[in-house]
């Protein structure tokens, strides 16, 4: 199978825009990190019992860690993760996992994005092992979990928003809807400036 090019011919442009995607999505969560006091993440807002900032990013990071396990044994499997605890009730603990898995993703993924890999079935039945893999591909999953890191960032920014938090409003928002309001800021610019005297 051929590798992705861009229209200039550059080899691994699809695997690299997917990579950048995700490692921008993992830094805007360190700025917000950066920012935010430890209640904010610990504690849910009042009427918001389940929702937790450190409780989404670390379902976000864990899914990243379940992909880069299973790229090195060539089987993803997203059920695996850790739940580990100690990303839920620290900036700092998610800050450090933040940083390695932004290496990880920016050192280690040398395959290309066609390259398959299996995927384990979410919450299917332990003993389906055999029945419960479905065929990706590294591109693919890495676009999943760029669309699965934006959607629990919109439920963050929700959170903090309740918390009386103020959040980028670029946060959270899907990379098509930013350009699509992109696209309006231009036409709208357009037209005033067709409209000028």
């Amino acid at each position: 199978m051929a590798t992705p090019r861009s229209v200039d011919g550059a080899p691994g442009w699809c695997q690299q825009h997917l990579i950048a995607t995700n490692v921008g999505a993992l830094r805007q969560a360190q700025v917000l990190l950066a920012r935010m006091q430890d209640r904010f993440y610990v504690e849910p807002p009042p009427g918001f019992a389940a929702h937790r900032v450190g409780a989404h990013l670390r379902h976000i990071l864990e899914f990243y860690e379940c992909f880069l396990d299973g790229v090195e044994s060539g089987h993803v499997d997203y059920d695996a993760r850790r739940r580990d605890g100690s990303v839920e009730a620290s900036r700092h603990a998610a800050l450090a996992r933040i940083a390695s898995i932004i290496h990880r993703l920016e050192n280690t993924l040398a395959l290309p994005a066609e390259s398959k890999v299996t995927v384990r079935m979410e919450d299917a039945p332990a003993d389906s092992a055999d029945n419960s893999r479905l065929v990706s591909s590294l591109g693919r999953e890495l676009q999943v979990l760029a669309s699965h890191t934006v959607h629990h960032f919109a439920l963050i920014a929700m959170t903090l928003s309740a918390h009386g938090f103020r959040v980028e409003r670029d946060f959270g928002v899907a990379p098509s809807t930013l350009r699509y309001r992109s696209s309006l800021d231009r036409g709208t610019a357009v037209e005033a400036a067709q409209c000028a005297p």
